[in-house]
């Protein structure tokens, strides 16, 4: 059973779930603690249109409306219409229907993997994979794709903003250019679908909508998965009992993986919302007017939720984690996100039986951004394999 932290003595030290940061008067508000930011992502009175809350403030950025102005940030009605639009292609049945190509495009990695060489498992698995995935169910041509995963990882390239700036423009044209190609040449993929998609109203997206959409879907289709893939990889590389576990009960991986998707968040903190009136959360005043960011990756190790919260527990129980977000804004992709982490884990422990970290974990790097949590690179002693390639 889900371990809930109303039913357990709250720790002495936890530490505040809700901290302001700055001066009072244009202070940011941190959300920490599980059940605070459960409540804060299910608060309808802290709204994501952040358009409304930086009118008028001046800018130093030249963010590309299609992804400032994305899905993300929106509020119901709109978010509502827009995300019954694309719903459907991420539910839990259409993944169902996917996972065989997501099978065989995984094999197909592990195949060109080579024996008795350290192998990159982020550079040649983890992002490879979710990247191969959503482009095909974009229908984005194979030679565009390398080149788009590294527009979406210049997004978050941390404190370089003329990086992200240009990186959402140059995404942006091109998503643009495949809408407009896309409307002449219609077929059975997730963008054509979205073209002739219609909604309660017989209203189909605008352009720019469509545009908008396909810059959210590539980046947030890939990114959120390749750090799942990776952080996970890496908390099992650490503890081989459970790797060896997992090996003789692959009905337990489905499990394993919300327990690993809580130790290792592959998101750090939610984009921007913002308070339309004075509110309470967690004992905190939180006035109208200022920023709240919700910590993912902290809520999920709040020990007044999840007990011994740096334990790898596959018993623990931990379907209810905060990892893919909660309420209206919870991640689309979370079915396919889930079936690709279960995938590669299932496939790679199976086909590999002496998977070692080529490196001490101290010495592995992370990726330098505020939003998500992820490593640069992977490096792995593979071993023989246990199945031949094919």
């Amino acid at each position: 059973m889900t371990q809930h932290h109303r039913e357990l003595p709250e720790p002495a030290d936890r530490p505040p779930s809700v901290q302001q940061i700055g001066d009072p008067g244009r202070a940011s508000y941190l959300v920490t603690g599980y059940a605070e930011a459960r409540e804060a992502l299910l608060d309808p009175t802290l709204s994501k249109n952040t358009g409304v809350f930086f009118a008028g403030q001046p800018s130093t950025r030249d963010v590309h409306p299609a992804i400032s102005r994305s899905m993300l940030a929106t509020d119901p009605p709109e978010h509502t219409r827009l995300r019954r639009l694309v719903v459907g292609a991420f539910s839990t049945g259409t993944v169902q229907t996917l996972r065989p190509r997501i099978e065989q495009l995984t094999l197909e990695l592990l195949d060109r993997f080579p024996e008795g060489q350290p192998v990159d498992l982020v550079r040649e698995l983890a992002v490879p994979l979710p990247v191969a995935v959503i482009c095909e169910m974009l229908d984005v041509p194979a030679a565009d794709r390398a080149y788009l995963a590294g527009l979406s990882a210049q997004l978050f390239a941390s404190g370089r903003p003329e990086v992200n700036d240009r990186a959402s423009h140059e995404l942006a044209g091109y998503m643009d250019a495949l809408v407009e190609g896309r409307r002449a040449r219609l077929g059975d993929d997730l963008l054509s679908r979205l073209i002739q998609a219609q909604d309660g109203d017989g209203q189909q997206l605008s352009h720019f909508e469509l545009t908008s959409l396909a810059c959210l879907l590539l980046v947030a289709g890939h990114e959120t998965t390749t750090h799942a893939i990776g952080n996970a990889l890496l908390e099992l590389l650490q503890r081989p009992d459970v790797l060896t576990r997992l090996r003789a009960n692959a009905s337990q991986i489905p499990e394993a993986v919300d327990e690993l998707l809580r130790l290792g968040s592959p998101v750090a903190l939610t984009t921007f919302r913002w308070s339309t009136e004075p509110i309470v959360l967690g004992g905190q005043d939180i006035p109208a007017g200022r920023p709240v960011l919700v910590a993912l990756g902290a809520a999920n190790r709040d020990q007044a939720a999840y007990p011994d919260p740096d334990r790898l527990d596959l018993d623990r129980g931990a379907q209810a984690h905060l990892a893919f977000g909660h309420g209206i804004h919870r991640c689309l992709g979370a079915p396919l996100a889930r079936a690709e982490v279960e995938i590669v884990l299932a496939e790679l422990i199976t086909r590999f039986t002496d998977l070692r970290l080529a490196v001490e974990p101290a010495d592995l790097h992370w990726q330098k951004t505020r939003l998500v949590r992820g490593l640069v690179s992977l490096p792995v002693l593979l071993g023989a394999r246990a199945h031949p390639i094919g």
